[in-house]
């Protein structure tokens, strides 16, 4: 079975725990990492972040739901950024898509295309879930 390097944009995280649709695209990515088919990329900015975003009253996740994400995230690579020359109108996102520059023939799996450079290495988790069922 072939193996991907996927980074997670925070807003996946989020929609794979929000949803009532386990076999959602961003669910079945987050699954497919205990299968072993996904090996999340992230580094400590990243961890950070997702467990900020994910303590956010409004979402209402126990601690126990963030610790078992941070620890799922954790079974992957830890990387340093490479740095990239692209304009973030956010810079908050770039460390997402420096972590994949950082591997070859990784992804980043992201819900907001919008925000990153407009790469093959950028892709919805629809098509990352194509990608990986082809």
């Amino acid at each position: 079975m072939m193996k991907f390097y996927v980074v997670f944009d925070t807003n996946v995280i989020v929609s794979a725990l929000l949803t009532s649709h386990p076999d959602s695209p961003t669910a079945t990515l987050l699954n497919m990492v205990l299968e072993g088919t996904i090996i999340p990329l992230y580094n400590e900015q990243i961890l950070s972040e997702y467990c900020e975003v994910l303590s956010r009253p409004k979402f209402k996740f126990t601690h126990n739901q963030i610790q078992r994400v941070l620890a799922l995230i954790r079974l992957g690579i830890s990387l340093e950024r490479t740095p990239s020359d692209f304009d973030f109108q956010d810079l908050d996102d770039a460390v997402f898509y420096e972590v994949a520059l950082s591997k070859e023939d990784s992804y980043l799996v992201t819900g907001n295309l919008k925000h990153f450079p407009q790469v093959d290495k950028v892709v919805l988790p629809a098509e990352m879930l194509a990608l990986i069922l082809s």
